[in-house]
């Protein structure tokens, strides 16, 4: 046996034995490698700052952890406290509104009764109880699965900030990839996720300012519910909608009429229309235009789009950041492909 098949057993017997030793680990290295990729501008910030890589990745990670993290831990912890502490008689008294609206609905909607009264038949106060504290023992199990998994992250993402130069020199030599299609892969993706990173920070805490401001003035936590919207905002065309309705409906369920009238326009009119429609677009370009240089690959913001909504379907929480990965990793592998296919015809 020729000694370089012999290395190659080898390899990929080694390589099999590492995927079922880290494979608990996999998302979440993968989900700091790509943090570490996106937030590489700001992390050369701070290393310049303090003249030291450790110091620099320390800040880094702490800004993440306090920025990203804190705010969602925030939300999970206060929304399993508040789950726990639900009152069946909430629960009742929503029925009671909603039984009330079906059987005296207003004249414009009287031809929805008829479908109205068929969907009341299922509903059974007890079993949406039971579902409650079913969904408040779910909600608190994720809560504490997140906040590990948050923890790995961020001492995941402080190591690939440290070492990251190095791991990714020694990837080259041992892949033996040449230098231009080296920096076309980290360039390509580098610049995709910076793109994406930032745009779904600034979304989302410009649409969660948005809904916390309007619902602080109706008397309710809009730090919780601003947070909320903000990463109910991820999910497109349906995330506003699970915020404000059932604002509406417990609105109009203690009768507060003009305040649930006013959430819902505003909702719909502001956040949805005015900031979703056309000031994030503004706001993914706007930050296209500042990261990227000319050289730099823009992707197409509705590439970007559709790969978030895409990342979401398949991964879950974590498909925002690798949805648009794989599609820029993709897309930059063409590109050497297109890269060599030139190089070959032009020595031919």
């Amino acid at each position: 046996m020729k000694s370089q098949y012999f290395i190659a057993i080898l390899f990929a017997t080694s390589l099999y034995w590492m995927y079922l030793l880290y494979e608990p680990f996999l998302m979440v290295m993968t989900i700091a490698a790509l943090l570490a990729i996106s937030t590489a501008s700001i992390n050369n910030y701070f290393e310049n700052m303090f003249s030291s890589r450790l110091l620099g990745a320390f800040v880094s990670s702490l800004l993440l952890a306090v920025l990203f993290f804190a705010p969602l831990g925030y939300f999970l912890a206060t929304l399993t406290i508040k789950l726990n502490h639900l009152e069946p008689n909430t629960l009742k008294n929503i029925e009671v509104y909603i039984n009330g609206f079906i059987a005296n609905p207003p004249k414009f909607l009287l031809f929805l009764k008829p479908y109205l009264l068929d969907s009341l038949n299922g509903i059974d106060i007890n079993s949406l109880t039971t579902n409650a504290l079913h969904v408040a023992a779910k909600v608190g199990t994720f809560s504490a699965s997140f906040v590990k998994n948050a923890f790995l992250v961020i001492i995941f993402y402080f190591f690939a900030l440290y070492n990251g130069a190095h791991v990714v020199e020694f990837l080259k030599r041992a892949v033996q990839m040449s230098v231009e299609e080296s920096t076309l892969l980290a360039r390509e993706l580098s610049s995709v996720m910076s793109v994406v990173f930032y745009s779904i920070i600034a979304t989302a805490m410009f649409e969660g300012a948005l809904f916390g401001i309007a619902v602080s003035f109706l008397g309710y936590n809009g730090l919780l519910f601003g947070i909320m919207y903000g990463f109910a905002s991820l999910l497109p065309v349906v995330g506003g909608i699970l915020m404000w309705l059932p604002f509406m409906i417990y609105e109009f369920s203690i009768g507060n009429n003009v305040s649930a009238i006013f959430i819902a326009l505003y909702s719909i009119i502001v956040i949805s229309i005015i900031a979703d429609t056309f000031i994030k677009p503004l706001i993914i370009k706007e930050i296209n235009k500042k990261l990227l240089k000319e050289d730099d690959a823009k992707l197409n913001e509705l590439i970007i789009f559709f790969a978030i909504i895409a990342g979401l379907a398949s991964f879950g929480f974590w498909g925002m950041i690798l949805g648009p990965a794989i599609t820029a990793f993709f897309l930059a592998i063409l590109k050497l492909f297109e890269a060599r296919t030139k190089e070959c015809e032009t020595r031919s």
